[in-house]
């Protein structure tokens, strides 16, 4: 079979979307290939499909164990032989697994990379063709990246020691041109294929609030998500907790994940939300990057990440279907502060790793959360900022965003400005310096005990702003960081200094405008919003009616099977299904993601679920 047929025949698709004809092409030639593409563009395909035409085994290198089973799980429906080894396994059963594959029963099998130097594990290598290594979320090689695992290292050793170097392949969702650079050099890729099919995800909105209470918000967007499955992250253990029992006493059906459960809990409160007993995911960071669920129809993250590379690729955790998917993050100064601490505490490397590169690991995650933080100031289009981020360019208006759909108006903020910039070069002549805060509190005239103890009372510009909202001083405030009048240093505690640009404001009277929001439209104004209700049509009620039927159907088969309800069948298929309606097992192959395997081991159920829909709408 070529490509194409593979394609059709397991995974239940006419055509490859883009990049995933041209990665295969070049590793069918026996080059190596590195693709950057977004989370949900069809990484896998690229290696699965030409792992079925080539001799010998697929050897595919991942973090994470939920991902494998994942994988393996979908794979084996589909029809294809797989299997995985990592530490869930006994030894019986790793031994097992090995037998097998002696013996060819597997055309791709995953490892975790502490697997790979195991001496049982190099002895099987040793003996048994590869024909190539696939490196999934490659970005963990690079200590510039963000989520940099030693382990990741062992790579390179166990290719050095194989017998035959095969074709390396390697994939990732989010890597800037720095850390592509450094994948290409650590994995020594020869002469690769590269590839970016670009970062944008269409189907996904994005949105920034910064609510004076966090909960309330939230409660907002789960109330226009109900019965929605979704993940909201959070950057300490102890908001998983709070945000989760808050939660569930409000009548959500919702779980937790974080690194300080025990092993079985965790696992077992994944299953849950992979099996959809649980619609709600409360979890830290540690949670998702394996997690191959399709159905997750929003992310919020709680608190703000320290880094926009995190950010994408946690949000890219919804939407996976290619439905229209929400993307909101709630954001507040303690985030910074927060992101702050967990930088300095927490930045795992390897034991070689010098005090000058340590140093330099830090500063550059200060830098990252530095654009992060803009992000969540920036009142341009928030997904151009994404793109402009990782490199790419995009017009300035997405139309899918919460800046580009919220009612803003250009103000004129000079004056506003020149009080901001003037207090801040005040404080500068006295060598002194303060942070975004401080800053605030002196402009509107604050009385609190550290402003008399420094004397800054007797500023010109204390209370100059007296009359100004906090939220607004603090928008304009950045607005100024983010455009270069303004510097914010790195460190525990950032202390805003003036920069030469300044004098444009202060001394040659440039004026200065910016978007704002404004004044909120009357009660009874006609709502513009995406998510506003519509009037259902009855064709409407009747293909949403079916696509529950479906979804009960997907559900008591994913049960029998031991498996997650995406493995079964996608939301996306199902829809497909209500769209076309098959009557008959060649009409049931039409639908996008049904391949011959799952045709003829659920066809005739589906089909006849469908059948009896449509004689009851009668």
């Amino acid at each position: 079979m070529n490509q194409h047929e593979i394609l059709k025949q397991y995974f239940g698709h006419v055509s490859f979307r883009e990049g995933q004809a041209e990665l295969i092409k070049h590793v069918l030639a026996g080059r190596d290939v590195f693709g950057i593409m977004p989370t949900g563009a069809g990484k896998s395909v690229c290696y699965q499909v030409p792992a079925m035409m080539m001799a010998g085994i697929t050897l595919v290198v991942s973090p994470l164990i939920s991902l494998m089973k994942d994988q393996v799980n979908a794979l084996v429906q589909s029809g294809i032989k797989a299997a995985y080894l990592n530490s869930s396994l006994t030894a019986g059963q790793y031994a097992k697994v090995l037998s097998n594959a002696r013996q060819g029963a597997y055309k791709i099998m995953y490892v975790a990379p502490e697997r790979l130097l195991v001496g049982e594990f190099l002895q099987f290598t040793a003996d048994t063709p590869i024909s190539m290594v696939t490196v999934d979320e490659a970005h963990c090689v690079s200590q510039w990246g963000q989520d940099f695992r030693p382990s990741y290292l062992k790579i390179l050793e166990f290719i050095d020691r194989l017998p035959n170097r095969p074709i390396i392949s390697a994939f990732t969702a989010t890597a800037t041109a720095e850390v592509r650079e450094d994948i290409i050099r650590i994995l020594r890729l020869q002469d690769p294929f590269v590839i970016t099919t670009g970062f944008d995800r269409k189907n996904l909105s994005f949105g920034v609030q910064t609510p004076g209470s966090k909960l309330p918000a939230l409660m907002e967007i789960l109330k226009r998500n109900k019965g929605k499955s979704g993940i909201i992250y959070c950057s300490t253990r102890k908001a998983v907790e709070s945000v989760c029992e808050e939660l569930n006493r409000k009548g959500f059906s919702a779980t937790q994940y974080h690194a300080g459960l025990g092993n079985d809990e965790r696992h077992a409160n994944q299953d849950d939300f992979l099996f959809d007993r649980r619609t709600l995911m409360v979890a830290t960071n540690a949670f998702g990057m394996g997690i191959d669920k399709s159905n997750v129809s929003f992310v919020v993250h709680y608190n703000m990440p320290k880094n926009l590379e995190s950010y994408y690729q946690e949000a890219g955790r919804a939407g996976r279907d290619g439905e229209p998917a929400e993307c909101v993050l709630l954001y507040s100064a303690q985030d910074v502060r927060t992101n702050q601490f967990l930088i300095e505490a927490n930045r795992e490397t390897d034991a070689e790793t010098t005090v000058e590169m340590q140093q330099a690991l830090i500063l550059k995650d200060k830098e990252r959360l530095k654009a992060m933080t803009f992000y969540c100031a920036t009142t341009d289009c928030l997904r151009t900022y994404i793109l402009k981020y990782f490199g790419e360019t995009s017009p300035n208006f997405c139309g899918n965003c919460s800046n580009c759909n919220t009612h803003f108006e250009t103000a004129d903020i000079t004056i506003e400005a020149q009080k901001i910039l003037s207090c801040v070069v005040r404080i500068s002549q006295r060598n002194k310096g303060f942070g975004k805060v401080m800053i605030t509190d002196i402009l509107r005239g604050a009385d609190n005990e550290r402003i008399r103890q420094t004397g800054l009372s007797d500023l010109p510009t204390y209370g100059i702003m007296a009359d100004v909202p906090v939220h607004r001083i603090r928008t304009i405030l950045d607005h100024l960081i983010l455009n270069g009048y303004l510097a914010l240093s790195s460190g525990e505690y950032p202390v805003v200094s003036p920069t030469e640009l300044c004098g444009e404001i202060l001394r040659e009277k440039k004026s200065l405008e910016m978007k704002l929001p404004k004044n909120v439209p009357p009660a009874n104004a006609k709502s513009k919003s995406k998510f506003s209700a519509k009037k259902e049509t009855a064709v409407e009620r009747d293909t949403e009616d079916l696509f529950s039927a479906l979804k009960d159907l997907r559900k008591q088969l994913a049960t029998a099977a031991g498996v997650p309800a995406f493995v079964i069948f996608t939301d996306a298929a199902l829809h497909d299904m209500c769209r076309k309606q098959p009557k008959t097992l060649d009409e049931f192959l039409d639908v996008s993601g049904v391949g011959k395997a799952k045709a003829e081991r659920y066809g005739k159920l589906f089909t006849g679920a469908i059948a009896r829909f449509g004689a009851k709408t009668k």
